[in-house]
């Protein structure tokens, strides 16, 4: 067996990784049981019901999910065809387009979030709510940091 040194910080990011992993498949198998969507379909869902008009340029959808351009519209075609989600267009720009949570999809949102909750709450239990905290100050704290146009190099 080889071994390798890590750095905490290194240790930490596997660490978050495979949390993050974990957390995923749960909320997939529970929302998908229940409402037959994905953890990422919920995320998307979410984003659009809390942004202003309950849409999004889909460049700022991609930008809040972590996708490209064509990741964004690859996740967001479902959606689309099952009516949880529409196109909109912006009169101003032909260039830019919006995504809208429909109806149907907020009537979806306000359900899976129940089941969201509940999910999140079992995942947490034991949890006490000062680390909760703690823990949320710090991964807003890393979602905010700026990603480099390059790696760093080794």
């Amino acid at each position: 067996m080889v071994t390798i040194p890590a750095l905490a910080s290194t240790d930490f990011c596997l660490r978050l990784a495979r949390a993050h992993a974990a957390f995923v498949r749960r909320f997939d198998i529970a929302l998908g049981n229940h409402h037959g969507i994905s953890f990422g379909d919920f995320q998307v869902l979410n984003h659009l019901a809390r942004a202003e008009e309950g849409r999004l340029r889909r460049v700022d959808l991609a930008d809040r999910l972590g996708l490209s351009a064509s990741g964004v519209t690859r996740t967001l075609l479902p959606l689309e065809k099952i009516g949880l989600v529409t196109r909109q267009p912006d009169p101003k720009d032909a260039r830019v387009g919006f995504a809208a949570v429909t109806v149907v999809g907020e009537e979806m949102l306000v359900n899976a979030t129940v089941t969201a909750n509940l999910t999140s709450a079992d995942l947490l239990r034991g949890i006490k709510a000062d680390e909760l905290a703690l823990m949320t100050a710090l991964l807003a704290q890393l979602g905010a940091a700026p990603s480099p146009a390059v790696p760093p190099a080794p």
